[in-house]
């Protein structure tokens, strides 16, 4: 789990509009041409999660401007920056995060510094997929044993946002599957952990969160969830 401060914004978001992407020139890879945004790498040593991710985003349909905004965002990210799993290589890098919900609605957290409810997320360990650590990085949030949906992750959503000490996180969002219980988040996060009507949460939201809830909304009311309590071992790769 990282730090309050790490792990905070990759659950966290600006109603602006997204930050444009700007990577830092030692950390940049060449500049993937005009016409192709999304560049899977031919090179042997690089990194075949964030290829797989690049696959996965190449397939995803923005639900509305903000979202197509990040999306393009990120996958100019993707093309250029040499480690955009680590969050120690540049000032921007990719975070995941999840919507968690169940028969009792959706599961947000107030966050302890910004004192605003999110959607559970974090920075990934290292070699670990976005939807592992979506996963990994919601149940220590919450407590609570949650699942990918049956037949594997899904990507609800995908938003580009400011966070602390000046950082850019380029969030992927899944949907995840919680159960019929009460969260218990351990001593070390934030108490403040509960089940929301889907309207409810809507109303709290702001533009960076409100399209992903729409989405996980609209997915969820699909069937496509499943009990919860096993893991999927499907991941980016």
């Amino acid at each position: 789990m990282a730090p309050a401060s790490a792990s905070a914004g990759a659950s966290t978001g600006s109603a602006a509009s997204p930050p444009e992407y700007t990577a830092h020139p030692s950390t940049q890879r060449p500049a993937p041409a005009p016409s192709t945004p999304y560049v899977v790498s031919t090179d042997p040593s690089s990194d075949a999660l964030v290829n797989a991710l690049v696959r996965r985003l190449a397939a995803h349909v923005p639900g509305d401007e903000r979202e197509a905004r990040s999306l393009a965002a990120i996958g100019a990210a993707l093309g250029t920056l040499a480690h955009p799993f680590d969050r120690h290589a540049d000032r921007t890098h990719v975070t995941a995060s999840a919507i968690v919900f169940g028969s009792r609605g959706v599961l947000l957290h107030r966050h302890r510094r910004l004192h605003r409810w999110l959607q559970p997320g974090g920075h990934l360990e290292p070699g670990e997929s976005t939807d592992t650590a979506a996963l990994r990085e919601s149940q220590e949030e919450t407590g609570l044993v949650l699942g990918h949906p049956v037949g594997g992750p899904v990507l609800v959503h995908v938003d580009v946002h400011g966070a602390a000490d000046d950082h850019v996180h380029l969030d992927i969002r899944y949907l995840l599957v919680g159960p019929d219980t009460d969260p218990a988040p351990p001593p070390d996060e934030s108490q403040a952990v509960r089940w929301f009507p889907w309207e409810e949460a809507g109303a709290l939201a702001d533009d960076a969160l409100v399209g992903a809830l729409r989405s996980a909304r609209r997915l969820s009311a699909t069937g496509s969830g499943r009990e919860p309590g096993r893991t999927s071992e499907e991941t980016d790769g």
